[in-house]
């Protein structure tokens, strides 16, 4: 695993967006097809921004997943990541294969079709994220690093229910749904490649946790440092709580202009 610090969350998301564009156009090069997972959330607007205006993508050729949705949670409703998922990835870049987790539809049935659809080949390239409390996808702590389902049910931890409402999608607490559709943590370390875009001040604790400790499901994001391709995009404010002591076999910090 690599971390790379930048000056700025402009200057990270472009950086991030470039190398995931290079993951999805040597996809096709080799495959004629490239099948993606994108996160999307407050902190990946301006990385989804930035790829979707890649130039030489042909899109025609994305099959794209997201990561997590509420359950109980409309389309209809801002906070809703499907609606997220569609007005910033979708409807940028016109891509037609694409799997909606419809988190207020019959859920044993939307889970087996979101398992069946990823299942069928692998992920080339992941884009994801990481929580104030740690989480990938939401997997909060103490994460399943064991289930091999593609797409689970959780519980959501009080610390993840006050994120979404910090970040504007809801009033309180009591809004926010207590249970969600989340790709398991095994599912998201099968991407042949994870671009992790953590941006912000508020995120700084989580860096901390999990890239200072041990791997831990205490810490769910520390499992990426097991992962032969993952990079992860920081800018200053988000790596902030991190020192020379991180660096291990496992992590490699460089600092960007």
């Amino acid at each position: 695993m690599e971390i790379i610090v930048f000056a700025d969350r402009e200057s990270m998301a472009s950086a991030a967006a470039q190398r995931a564009a290079d993951g999805i156009r040597g996809a096709i090069a080799e495959h004629n097809k490239a099948r993606v997972v994108a996160a999307t959330a407050a902190s990946q607007q301006e990385f989804l921004a930035s790829l979707t205006q890649a130039p030489g993508i042909d899109w025609s050729c994305v099959e794209a997943f997201h990561l997590d949705e509420y359950i109980g949670l409309p389309m209809s409703h801002p906070g809703s990541f499907r609606r997220m998922f569609t007005e910033q990835f979708i409807q940028r870049t016109g891509i037609s294969r694409y799997h909606l987790l419809n988190g207020d539809g019959d859920l044993p049935n939307v889970v087996k079709e979101a398992n069946d659809a990823i299942s069928s080949a692998p992920i080339d390239v992941a884009f994801i994220g990481i929580g104030e409390n740690g989480h990938l996808a939401f997997n909060d702590p103490p994460a399943d690093f064991e289930t091999t389902d593609p797409y689970i049910v959780v519980e959501l931890d009080a610390a993840c229910r006050r994120q979404q409402v910090g970040e504007g999608w809801f009033r309180d607490i009591s809004e926010v749904p207590q249970q969600a559709i989340s790709m398991s943590i095994r599912q998201i370390l099968k991407a042949k490649e994870l671009i992790v875009i953590v941006p912000g001040p508020n995120k700084a604790e989580a860096v901390q946790l999990c890239f200072h400790g041990p791997v831990t499901p205490m810490a769910p994001a520390s499992i990426l440092r097991t992962h032969p391709r993952a990079t992860v995009y920081l800018d200053r404010d988000s790596a902030a709580g991190l020192d020379s002591g991180l660096l291990d076999t496992a992590v490699r910090v460089s600092l960007a202009p």
